[in-house]
């Protein structure tokens, strides 16, 4: 794959069209702008990361997460951009210059098409068609959009949001760079590739926009005519994956403290154990010497220097590895590909949020309350997409957004446009809808 190629402006949708310009703005921080003043990008406020919200302590949901995940790729991305143009003496004064922010767009778009309850809700449209009701249409919809449903993922459901024309919107959805939408699939294969981990990058729904977009990049193509969709990944997606990974972790361990589930020193080993013995007694006494004293701010301390950490680490992982990125051999993220040390003490964090963190109260009980609330609403709307002209159904349909094409004629369309708009839905929004249905709350005060 070719830099050069690999970055690129041009507008989905918008291919043949050269727009006005207002501004001094380049079109990738366009991109970012779109995002961040969209209701999708807002609703995330809402959405649920790890923790219940809200709760008396505040701690991340998906836009807070989000925000940070964007500045972090923001450094990444231009931090590779600086490094590689010595390398590449020809990438400067052009496109590449501007990873940075394609990077950082991505971020901001990356969780996008999460649904309510964090990964429970995932969960809950899965299991609904594999294990409950929705198992009644395996036989009457196609084989990828059946995969489509028991594989719902929410990378997918991102791309599906920044690219689809929805009832009364203009084509090319967001009428996002042809980069930054490439920068988002995380997995550039279809359903019917998804394996046992479930995951993939798009719903046969926007499977022939994706190809549009890989092949005018020059993405490779792994698969063959006639065979499932396979790509490389875009190179720039290994960044957007890194600075997920690093937020998602480090972050969790802050909130953690927090919320009192890991003690200060359970949290100050975790986070000094990224740096040798040396770097932890010059961090410490740089703590002492701005006259900090206080354990929330000393691990906010410790997170900075831990994220700042492995931002360097990453950055070395991708300007060394470049060739195998461009040639689509790369394996694994690059946290994977890190120096020992800093790779073994982000081993031991995710050890101890799956042992403490994942599986504590607060966030079994969200997800069991999330389950019960999304499968309910799967049952119900998918009920009224399979039947449609009864008289309950009816009701139904009419509390669907006029922006899904929930009065198609075709079932699949029908059914994918329930999963829009419950995927689309807040934690509190779903919540209340499926108060209502049960009649727990008919009338708001």
């Amino acid at each position: 794959m070719d830099w050069k190629r690999l970055i690129s402006n041009k507008r989905f949708g918008q291919e043949h069209r050269h727009a006005l310009r207002h501004d001094d703005r380049s079109e990738f921080k366009r991109d970012y702008d779109r995002l961040i003043y969209s209701a999708p990008f807002r609703r995330m406020q809402n959405k649920t990361q790890v923790f219940p919200l809200p709760g008396s302590v505040f701690v991340h949901n998906r836009l807070t997460h989000s925000l940070e995940v964007s500045s972090l790729g923001q450094s990444l991305g231009n931090d590779v951009a600086r490094a590689l143009k010595q390398r590449h003496p020809e990438l400067t004064n052009t496109l590449f210059e501007e990873i940075g922010t394609i990077v950082s767009a991505a971020c901001l778009a990356h969780d996008m098409g999460n649904p309510p309850f964090g990964h429970s809700g995932e969960k809950a449209i899965q299991t609904f068609f594999t294990e409950g009701k929705g198992m009644v249409l395996e036989g009457m919809v196609g084989n990828q959009f059946w995969n489509d449903l028991i594989h719902f993922e929410g990378n997918a459901n991102a791309f599906r949001i920044l690219t689809h024309q929805f009832l009364g919107r203009r084509p090319g959805g967001f009428v996002m760079t042809y980069s930054m939408l490439a920068s988002i699939v995380k997995y550039p294969f279809s359903s019917l590739l998804a394996g046992s981990h479930g995951k993939f990058g798009f719903f046969v729904s926007e499977e022939e926009s994706y190809r549009k977009i890989a092949d005018e990049l020059g993405i490779i193509r792994k698969s063959a005519p006639g065979e499932p969709t396979c790509y490389a990944r875009h190179p720039l997606v290994y960044l957007v994956e890194a600075a997920d990974d690093i937020c998602y972790e480090i972050m969790d361990i802050e909130d953690s403290h927090k919320l009192k589930i890991l003690s200060y020193e359970e949290t100050r080993e975790l986070l000094l154990g990224f740096f040798d013995e040396e770097t932890q007694r010059h961090i410490l006494d740089n703590i002492r010497e701005q006259g900090v004293t206080d354990p929330n701010e000393e691990v906010v301390y410790f997170r900075a220097c831990v994220i700042g950490k492995l931002e360097a680490e990453c950055v070395k992982a991708f300007v060394d590895h470049e060739d195998e990125i461009l040639q689509g051999t790369f394996q694994g993220s690059l946290i994977e590909h890190i120096s020992e040390g800093p790779r073994e003490a982000y081993c031991r964090c995710q050890k101890v949020s799956y042992d403490k963190i994942y599986d504590s109260k607060p966030v079994l009980e969200v997800e069991l309350s999330g389950f019960k609330i999304m499968n309910t609403l799967m049952e119900v709307f998918i009920g009224a997409a399979i039947n449609p002209s009864h008289f309950y159904s009816q009701q139904l349909i009419r509390r669907v957004s006029s922006q899904y094409d929930i009065h198609s004629d075709q079932l699949e369309t029908r059914v994918q446009a329930v999963l829009d708009y419950i995927s689309g839905m807040t934690d509190v929004y779903a919540l209340d809808i499926y108060q209502k249905i049960n009649g727990i709350n008919l009338v708001k005060a």
